[in-house]
């Protein structure tokens, strides 16, 4: 009786084939994923030091200029917190043209030599639009600062009194009001904005 021949198993080229096929996409895949997990953080790590150097900025910023607002506090009753705070919103701490370049903190109108002429917004009639004027120049930050308590002293042409209430106030919330009244600017949500940088970056504890 003949013997059957063992049939012989072939190697399974196609299961191997696919198990490699599967791995190099497994390999592909944590490499993309880490490279892009990878990328991920760094982004959001230079965002925080994005962030840190600006809050850093304006720290600064508000220790540059709170000496001289808690002096004019003391001599002319103008609340240090509100000085910074006009400061901030006026110059976008330190930075606008007008205060780089000519230290105006304030955006206080001036006219002759000792003056420039820039433009800026004002809010008429319901809407933003862009004027120019004449701005006045100043050699230092303080000189802006010193200005300011002085025109909150004097008040304005024609109107002596007419930021007794700002000088008159025992507290933030009541001299930006009254900022407001006085037609500082025409911003209708200014005093809400001063308070709010006020509250933000605890300019109070600037008043004494």
């Amino acid at each position: 009786m003949a013997r059957r021949k063992k049939r012989q198993t072939r190697p399974k080229k196609k299961n191997k084939g696919h198990r490699k096929a599967y791995f190099i996409l497994l390999v592909v895949l944590i490499v993309f994923l880490a490279v892009y997990i990878g990328h991920q953080v760094y982004q959001h790590y230079q965002q925080e030091q994005i962030i840190e150097k600006r809050d850093n900025a304006k720290q600064l910023f508000i220790k540059q200029i709170a000496p001289e607002a808690q002096a004019m506090q003391n001599q002319y009753h103008v609340l240090a917190s509100i000085t910074i705070a006009q400061a901030i919103l006026e110059s976008d701490w330190g930075s606008s043209k007008l205060a780089a370049n000519y230290h105006n903190l304030f955006g206080i109108k001036g006219s002759g030599a000792d003056s420039r002429e820039l433009s800026t917004k004002e809010y008429v009639n319901g809407r933003w639009i862009i004027i120019t004027d004449r701005f006045k120049v100043y050699p230092s930050w303080d000189a802006s600062i010193r200005d300011h308590a002085r025109l909150m002293v004097d008040g304005t042409t024609g109107n002596a009194d007419n930021y007794s209430a700002v000088t008159a106030a025992s507290d933030y919330r009541t001299a930006a009001k009254a900022l407001q009244q006085a037609g500082y600017a025409t911003d209708p949500d200014y005093a809400n904005k001063l308070i709010s940088v006020i509250q933000t970056y605890q300019l109070y504890k600037y008043d004494r």
